[in-house]
């Protein structure tokens, strides 16, 4: 029987050994194993031995899987490491819709006066020429005649 808190050990030195294995064999491929502790190296030629006999995903089970052992006994897990499946993938169900241009609305009639609410759709109360025109002349109002 298992307890409930070397099941927690047992899941987080799992998550650990994956973690910890994707990272150093990167770093094999990225040749710079040296800057990995010792028992990372071991590990690592471990792994290089069982990919000669084994398949790639084969030798990196096995080597995750006595990682994982490890990680169990160093974090404080009892007797043998209890069996941490990872569940298998699911298929992903397709959530994605299609992109759908929305119907165009009806545009609506201007009010009789000039004074009608700015949505968007009607041009800008001032063009932006204007803005810039009163800004350049502030700006040369200042410079002439301020002291």
């Amino acid at each position: 029987m298992v307890k409930a808190a070397d099941m927690l050990i047992a899941r987080r030195a799992d998550t650990r050994a994956r973690a910890d294995f994707a990272t150093w064999k990167m770093m094999a491929k990225l040749n710079g194993s040296s800057a990995l502790p010792l028992e990372a190296q071991e590990f690592l030629v471990s792994y290089k031995n069982l990919l000669a006999q084994m398949s790639e995903s084969e030798a990196s089970e096995t080597t995750i899987g006595a990682i994982y052992k490890s990680y169990y006994a160093e974090m404080g897990g009892t007797g043998t490491p209890p069996d941490v499946r990872t569940r298998p993938a699911e298929p992903a169900a397709d959530n994605v819709t299609a992109f759908r241009r929305q119907a165009p609305k009806a545009k609506k009639k201007a009010a009789s006066s000039g004074a009608a609410a700015f949505d968007g759709t009607q041009k800008r109360p001032l063009p932006v020429a204007l803005i810039f025109a009163c800004l350049v002349v502030v700006y040369v109002g200042i410079r002439l005649y301020w002291p």
